[in-house]
């Protein structure tokens, strides 16, 4: 199992030496999310001060930039990392895209289809001299000249992952992607009973091994140094589910266990601009089906518990001792 973990990407300055200690303490990769700050920059300030550890991003917001756009900052980032770098896109919801980033929306699905599809059309264009022409109904791409062709790439070209919840995006993921992301806003009954089966429908789909195929992510990981930190923690869990649980799109997670009730309850209440009171609609029983729990000293087995066998990459906070971080990877 790969041990990820975050950085400070709000301080680009303090980002080489915080990828520097993450790789000194035997993490596996950094990840960086498109929350508040660009998610590249920070992994291009990394890329500059570490050998040999994994970049991701965590997500980049698909369709807010173009695929062209997104192959070229992926083409130096892969070079600049020595070959360890992850694109890992995700298609934001409706609102997000139209309101906060003005870009039209559709079936995000197909779109991520073309999205991926495009960008590997592009690499194949600037590694292997190929004439670049991709038609799709949403991306359309057919001029490269020498001019804005990059300087060639040794090696392997970047990964390419995408964030999924519902079977749609997975059947994306499991045909045109290099790996998963899945969203921290599930249980294991859903990844057991619904993503594992559709992700090996699409494998199937495509003649493609599990074995080349990474799925990372699938829930919270509740942890810290002693109980006040894990207890702080566990109740910011408790304030996503209810956040995350309120939008219809991740709905499917709760059907699997028959709350749809409770997500129509938190939707309604969200309308009303009832957040305090939707997280305590939370119960505990509810939260740990989301999360594993545990100080550093326990948090092993019940990692183990609740992520082992089809989960390849977990993220750990960045304080997470270094004997631990061993133990998991093992």
């Amino acid at each position: 199992m790969k041990v990820n973990t975050g950085i400070p990407v709000h301080d680009l300055k303090a980002v080489g030496a915080a990828a520097q200690m993450a790789e000194a303490t035997g993490f596996s990769g950094i990840s960086t999310q498109e929350n508040r700050q660009d998610p590249f920059l920070p992994l291009a300030v990394a890329a500059a001060h570490t050998e040999d550890l994994e970049l991701r991003t965590s997500i980049a917001i698909a369709f807010a930039r173009s695929p062209m756009v997104a192959a070229n900052m992926s083409w130096d980032l892969q070079r600049a990392s020595n070959g360890n770098f992850t694109l890992g896109l995700g298609s934001q919801v409706k609102g997000h895209n139209v309101r906060r980033f003005s870009v039209p929306w559709s079936a995000p699905a197909p779109r991520m289809r073309e999205y991926v599809q495009s960008i590997r059309a592009i690499w194949d264009c600037w590694k292997n001299g190929t004439p670049l022409d991709y038609q799709g109904e949403h991306y359309q791409f057919s001029l490269m000249t020498p001019n804005f062709t990059p300087e060639p790439l040794n090696g392997e070209l970047p990964k390419i992952q995408i964030a999924a919840v519902g079977p749609a995006m997975m059947k994306v993921a499991a045909e045109e992607c290099d790996g998963v992301m899945l969203h921290a806003f599930c249980t294991r009954k859903y990844l057991d009973e619904v993503i594992l089966p559709k992700l090996q429908q699409g494998l199937n789909a495509k003649d493609k091994a599990r074995s080349d195929f990474e799925i990372s992510g699938g829930g919270f990981i509740v942890t810290g140094k002693d109980d006040e930190a894990v207890d702080k923690m566990f109740e910011w869990v408790r304030m996503r589910v209810g956040f995350y649980g309120s939008t219809p799109s991740y709905w499917p997670v709760f059907e699997a266990h028959g709350w749809q009730d409770l997500g129509q309850k938190l939707n309604d209440m969200s309308k009303k601009g009832q957040w305090q009171d939707m997280t305590r609609e939370i119960s505990d029983d509810v939260v740990r089906e989301f999360c594993a729990v545990g100080r550093f000293d326990e948090i092993e087995k019940e990692i183990s518990r609740r992520f082992a066998g089809p989960i390849d990459v977990i993220s750990m906070p960045s304080d997470t001792p270094s004997d631990l971080i061993m133990a998991l990877k093992q």
